[in-house]
């Protein structure tokens, strides 16, 4: 088929990503770390947040989103592409990936394929929370886990979302799950979460987000959570385990094998 021939290049690999306006550098920070772990393919950064490009274009940084970049690096001649799912989740923006590569797949020549996301299998999931339970967990301080949560219940990610949630509440009797947008969400059980904090005698709590980055819901709606239990208990939100200002689950080593395991899973599905 002639048009085959202009597909010259080999692999490609597409970091989908949410993005954020304030913590954009960690997504860098994995891109390179994706590149300096698969030198043989070259590596390119997309974001499905409007907001978020929208805000990059302002600062002279032209990203684009998953169609964009998949039609940038078919017409560049890539025979294989791999979509690396940076969610969390399984939820929708993860289901917005699958549909997006099974049109492409509809009509490109390239072979594509995409990656789970993060949490999607139980192995793995359960020894990220497991080890990441044991590194935030400190001396007479209890756990409030906060899951961003889906706004719609029927979806398949749903599962994942409330396996994390029972199984850290299973780790530790001192460990608690609320969300902001999905199912349990703080505003509707923040009563009787704090009637049941009192009747386990609990004086520290530290917050736990269980986002990707720290961006904007970091510091409007971790705090708030923060200023709603400090009326009753000591409370605080978790420090960063690395270096940085805030805490970032995408730049926990945990994290960032699992989505290299899942890159060179697929690659190996390749051929």
């Amino acid at each position: 088929m002639k048009r085959y021939r202009h597909y010259k290049q080999d692999k490609a690999i597409i970091l989908s990503c949410f993005g954020s306006v304030i913590e954009q550098d960690k997504y860098l920070e994995l891109k390179t770390k994706v590149e300096e772990s698969f030198p043989n393919c070259d590596v390119f950064l997309s974001f499905s947040s409007r907001m978020v490009l929208k805000d990059l274009h302002k600062r002279d940084m032209p990203y684009k989103n998953l169609p964009q970049i998949l039609a940038d690096v078919d017409m560049l001649g890539y025979k294989n592409i791999i979509v690396a799912s940076i969610n969390l989740f399984p939820t929708d923006e993860h289901q917005v990936l699958k549909d997006t590569v099974d049109g492409f797949n509809n009509f490109s020549l390239a072979n594509i394929r995409y990656t789970n996301a993060i949490l999607t299998k139980s192995k793995d999931t359960t020894l990220f929370l497991k080890e990441l339970n044991e590194n935030i967990t400190q001396k007479d301080t209890a756990n409030l886990y906060v899951i961003h949560g889906t706004p719609a219940l029927e979806l398949g990610g749903i599962e994942s979302i409330r396996y994390s949630a029972d199984l850290l509440e299973y780790l530790s009797d001192t460990n608690y799950t609320c969300s902001l947008e999905g199912a349990f969400p703080f505003y509707a059980v923040k009563n009787s979460l704090i009637s049941k904090l009192k009747k386990d005698n609990i004086k520290n709590i530290q917050i736990v987000p269980m986002l990707l980055v720290s961006g904007n819901h970091y510091i409007k709606d971790m705090v708030e959570i923060k200023d709603d239990l400090g009326d009753d208990f000591n409370s605080s939100i978790v420090k960063s385990l690395s270096k940085g200002d805030r805490f970032n689950i995408i730049e926990l080593d945990s994290t960032v094998k699992i989505i290299l395991n899942n890159i060179k899973e697929e690659i190996t599905k390749l051929g």
